[in-house]
C-alpha cells in the first residue's frame, strides 16, 4: 500500500510513518517546512518528502491511503482535494495507528493528564528486558532504548501513550479511543487542554468513553490515590485494580525515600513483597509510573482472571534492574552538571507537574539554590486557568523567571495569563520573582549573570514543552564555555 501522510515532520506523525515503512508499505508525505531532525529521519528511511501541501505533489505520487494530521486543517490544498473528490481514502493519524500498526495484538495504552510519555516508556524498557521485543510509540525520546518508536514482533505486545487531544479536524474523539486497550494505565486526571475541553466533568467524560472499550479479559490500572480517578465508572464489566501509596490499593508503594543519591521504595502486592527499587529517577511520581509498568507489563503477557492473579505473576518483570534507567529526554534532564552550576530542562506544563518536580530538586539538591525558569506555553498554560496554582508551585523555588506567554496576541486580555500578577504572588509567599516581555530578554538576564558569576551553587531548571525559542541550548552552551574557561 501507498500511504501519504499530510504533516508528516510533527514526532508522532514521523514515528508512525517510520512504523508504517517498515511494515512495508511505501509511504511519503508533505509539510510546511520540511525540517531536522525528523526529516533526517525520514530520509534515512527512504521515505519520499514533499516541501509544502501542493496538491499536484501528492497526486503526482499516487497514494492509496492518506493521513491527516492533527495540526493540519481546513485549507490545506491538499486537505481541500481530498474533501471535494473523495477520490482517496483518508483517515487520523490514531486511527491509523489503532488500525495498522496495533491491529489484532495486546496492546498496553498509558493514558492520564501527567506521566504518558515517561509510563509508556517504562512498559516497553520492561518488556524489552524480559524478552518480549515489544511494539511502541512514545511521545519523546527515551534515553534507555534505540529510538522513539519500534515495530518489535507483530505477536508481541504493543504500547502507546494514550493522549486525550481530539484526533483530527474531523474526528473531535480524543485519540485515546482509537487504540483498543487489552491493559489501560490511568495515571492521573486533572483539567487540562483547555482549549478543547470545557471542565473537569468534560474531560472526565472522554475518560468514561474510553474505560468501555476495554475488553471482558483486560484490565483498567488506576491510580487509586487519585479521586477525579476514583470518580469515574467502576467498569464492572472488566477487571479493575488500583495502584498506589494507600493501604486500598492492590499494588503499594512503600517507605519512599529520596536524597541526593537517588530514590528508593518497595513493592508489595495484597501485601506480599514484589520488588525493592533503587534508581535515579526522581521523586512519587516516577515511583508510581514505574508501579504502573511494572504492573502492566506483567499482565499484558497473557490472558489472566483478576481472581487469578497472584504475587507469582511479577516473577519476571522484578527482575529488571533500574539502577541506571535514564528515562526519556527532557524529563528532569540534566543538561550541565557542575559543581557550581547545574541545568535541568523539564516538559512539565501543568502546575501539578512543576510542583512534583521541584518537589523532588529540594531533596535531590538540597545546597543549591533553585532558579526555576518558566515559559507559559501550552494551550492552558498560556490562560489565567492555572495562573494561581503555577505562581504556587515556582514559589518552590528561590528564584521564580517567567518568560515570554506564547502567542500571547491571540488570547483575549481577561482570559491570557498575567505574569505580573504572578511575580507579585510569588514574591509576597516566598521570595524573588521576575517576567519578561520576551525569552530572548529572559536570556540576556542569564547571559549578563552568568558573566557576573552570579550562580555560585546554583540549580537551574527550564520548564518548557516548547525550546524556549533556543534560550536553554545557547545558555547551556554557554554557561559550560565560562564555566571550562574558569
Amino acid at each position: 500500500m501507498r500511504v501519504f501522510f499530510i504533516g508528516i515532520c510533527g514526532t508522532a506523525m514521523g514515528n508512525a510513518a517510520v512504523l508504517l515503512r517498515n511494515m512495508g508499505h511505501e509511504v511519503a508525505g508533505s509539510d510546511a517546512g520540511v525540517y531536522p531532525p525528523m526529516s533526517d529521519v525520514l530520509s534515512s528511511e527512504g521515505i519520499e518528502l514533499f516541501e509544502g501541501f501542493a496538491e499536484g505533489d501528492m497526486l503526482t505520487w499516487n497514494p492509496d491511503r492518506v493521513v491527516v494530521g492533527n495540526a493540519v486543517s481546513r485549507g490545506n490544498p491538499q486537505v481541500e482535494y481530498l474533501l471535494e473528490t473523495r477520490r482517496i481514502p483518508f483517515v487520523s493519524l490514531p486511527q491509523l495507528i489503532g488500525e495498522d500498526l496495533i491491529g489484532n495484538r495486546p496492546s498496553v495504552v498509558v493514558a492520564g493528564t501527567h506521566g504518558k510519555t515517561t509510563t509508556t516508556f517504562l512498559t516497553a524498557y520492561i518488556l524489552t528486558q524480559i524478552g518480549q521485543s515489544p511494539g511502541y510509540l512514545i511521545g519523546g525520546v527515551p534515553l534507555d532504548l534505540p529510538g522513539g518508536n519500534q515495530l518489535g514482533n507483530i505477536s508481541a505486545p504493543f504500547v502507546i501513550e494514550g493522549d486525550e487531544y481530539d484526533s483530527a479536524f474531523f474526528d473531535k474523539r480524543s485519540k485515546f479511543i482509537h487504540y483498543r486497550p487489552r491493559v489501560l494505565i490511568l495515571n492521573n486526571l486533572e483539567f487540562d487542554h483547555g482549549d478543547i475541553f470545557r471542565d473537569l466533568p468534560d474531560i472526565s467524560r472522554s475518560f468514561s468513553h474510553l474505560l468501555r472499550i476495554v475488553p471482558a479479559n483486560g484490565f483498567i490500572l488506576r491510580n487509586g490515590d487519585d479521586p477525579n480517578l476514583l470518580a469515574l465508572p467502576e467498569a464492572s464489566w472488566t477487571n479493575l485494580l488500583s495502584v498506589g501509596t494507600g493501604a486500598g490499593n492492590d499494588l503499594t508503594i512503600q517507605d519512599f525515600e529520596e536524597d541526593a543519591t537517588g530514590s528508593r521504595f518497595n513493592l508489595f502486592w495484597r501485601g506480599e513483597k514484589v520488588t525493592q527499587v533503587s534508581w535515579q529517577m526522581p521523586g512519587l511520581f516516577n515511583a508510581r509510573n514505574l508501579s504502573m509498568a511494572i504492573l502492566a507489563s506483567a499482565l499484558i503477557q497473557q490472558n489472566r482472571d483478576e481472581r487469578e492473579l497472584s504475587v507469582d505473576l511479577f516473577h519476571a518483570v522484578a527482575s529488571v534492574d533500574f539502577s541506571k534507567c535514564q528515562g526519556v529526554k527532557r524529563r528532569q534532564e540534566v543538561l550541565l552538571d557542575n559543581p557550581t552550576l547545574t541545568i535541568l530542562s523539564d516538559f512539565a506544563h501543568h502546575p501539578t507537574a512543576i510542583r512534583g518536580a521541584l518537589e523532588s530538586l529540594k531533596v535531590r539538591y538540597p545546597d543549591r539554590r533553585i532558579i526555576a525558569c518558566f515559559e507559559p506555553r501550552s494551550n492552558t498554560a498560556v490562560t489565567n486557568i492555572f495562573q494561581d496554582q503555577f505562581a504556587d508551585a515556582l514559589s518552590l523555588a528561590d528564584e521564580a523567571l517567567i518568560g515570554e506567554v506564547h502567542r500571547a496576541e491571540r488570547i483575549p486580555m481577561d482570559k491570557r495569563i498575567n505574569p505580573a500578577e504572578m511575580v507579585e504572588f510569588i514574591s509576597q509567599k516566598s521570595g524573588f520573582a521576575d517576567a519578561f516581555q520576551s525569552n530572548r530578554e529572559l536570556g540576556q538576564n542569564l547571559f549578563q549573570r552568568l558573566s557576573q558569576n552570579q550562580f555560585t551553587d546554583t540549580l537551574m531548571v527550564f520548564f518548557s514543552n516548547g525550546s524556549f525559542d533556543g534560550v536553554i541550548q545557547d545558555f547551556v552552551k554557554q554557561a559550560n564555555s565560562s564555566l571550562h574557561l574558569s
